[in-house]
């Protein structure tokens, strides 16, 4: 497995919390507050939820609503989650506490959940308390689907060639049950199973075929509706199976120097317009669950001022988004940041300042930033290991 460790600050586990929040007889207006719950301190434009429906929250952490029932949703950057019913006859008004929470986290790939050795020795380390959230491939970097998805098109594709999560809803039941925080990642345009079953979804070569990629895997068109919704769907039922955050990865557009043939012309704008718009509507469809979103972005996004050529800008990500997630790997960065050209001798500084630069950018709270640290070996550069201390320098950077 090629460890990847996630030590940001993840929001955590959908809390229930018993608060009188609703009215006898007709709907009437009900007003709250968002708090931190260790401070008392209101915080700020919390995304809150009825029925699947938003509400309207403010810099104060208040929001109003006209309900007798429901189920409200709660929740804000680097705290956990919280639902309550809207039931009985209650005051209109109440003060909702979120908990904050700080996560460290390890990955594991399609292979990685199954394998009895690999998630063994992360759950080891959970009962240390080194570790206290897990991002799990629900599609992996080949497009496999490691759990019995009910989506048509995941049964035709080829998609589910091997089950390593055999019941998914079970797997989050155990891993909520050891107060382990549970992150969803979709490889999401990057899909050779649906590119090979389905041509017609597929990024093209100028001179017709399958474009493959340097690990000769095929991509599917960021622009094409039926592989958006596709997408989509996996992220939804891993909601629905209890997961704490929906996590995409390969968000983009390849990173190709060749001509590609698309359903729409390729301009920055489209190409933006494609990945911000994918957000959008993954936002939406995930309203009526208590789910984080989160983007896996490349490192040098937070440098950038275009999209990278491949459809990824800040300025347009993180309105979609709870959480931006760069992959800040020293060894991702092959022409270095200012100052350092050579980027593994400097993983301090590469952490620190492409986080800094970022927020200073958007000048957002800098718990929706939680990176992908590096812990495998070098590949672009020396070769070295990314053992504990390197691995140490990156987390005190973040």
């Amino acid at each position: 497995m090629m460890a990847r460790l996630v030590p940001q600050l993840f929001a955590a586990m959908a809390l229930a919390i018993c608060l009188p929040l609703a009215f006898a007889g007709p709907a009437q207006a009900y007003q709250g507050t968002v708090v931190d719950a260790t401070t008392g301190a209101a915080i700020a434009s919390p995304t809150i939820v009825l029925d699947g429906q938003p509400v309207a929250s403010d810099a104060a952490g208040h929001f109003r609503i006209l309900a007798t029932s429901g189920r409200l949703f709660a929740r804000a950057p680097g705290y956990r989650a919280a639902a309550i019913e809207v039931a009985g006859a209650q005051s209109p008004d109440t003060v909702l506490r979120l908990e904050p929470f700080t996560p460290k986290a390890l990955y594991l790939t399609v292979y990685g959940i199954g394998s009895h050795a690999l998630r063994g020795s992360a759950l080891a380390l959970v009962q240390t308390g080194a570790v206290n959230a897990l991002v799990i491939d629900v599609k992996g970097d080949r497009g496999l689907i490691p759990y019995p998805s009910e989506i048509a098109l995941a049964k035709a594709d080829g998609a589910r060639q091997v089950t390593t999560i055999p019941d998914l809803a079970a797997l989050v039941a155990s891993l909520h049950a050891q107060g382990i925080y549970a992150i969803a990642r979709i490889v999401t345009f990057k899909d050779q199973p649906l590119a090979s079953a389905r041509p017609d979804l597929a990024v093209k070569r100028s001179g017709g075929g399958n474009f493959r990629d340097r690990e000769g895997l095929a991509w599917t068109d960021p622009f094409q509706p039926e592989v958006r919704r596709y997408n989509i769907a996996i992220a939804v039922e891993a909601a629905r199976a209890g997961f704490d955050e929906v996590q995409f990865d390969y968000l983009r557009f390849p990173d190709s120097s060749a001509r590609l043939q698309f359903a729409e012309q390729p301009t920055q704008a489209a190409r933006i317009g494609a990945i911000a718009g994918f957000l959008a509507e993954a936002r939406r469809a995930l309203l009526p669950y208590n789910t984080y979103l989160a983007a896996d972005i490349f490192g040098y996004v937070c440098w950038n001022l275009d999209d990278t050529g491949i459809g990824q800008r800040l300025a347009e990500l993180a309105p979609n988004v709870d959480y931006l997630s760069p992959m800040l790997y020293p060894s991702g960065f092959q022409a270095g940041i200012p100052g350092y050209r050579n980027p593994v001798m400097h993983s301090y500084e590469i952490v620190y300042q492409s986080l800094e630069r970022a927020q200073h950018r958007l000048n957002i709270s800098p718990k929706r930033f939680r990176p992908w640290l590096q812990a495998f070996r070098d590949y672009a550069f020396d070769r070295r290991a990314y053992g504990a201390d390197e691995v140490a320098k990156q987390i005190k950077a973040t």
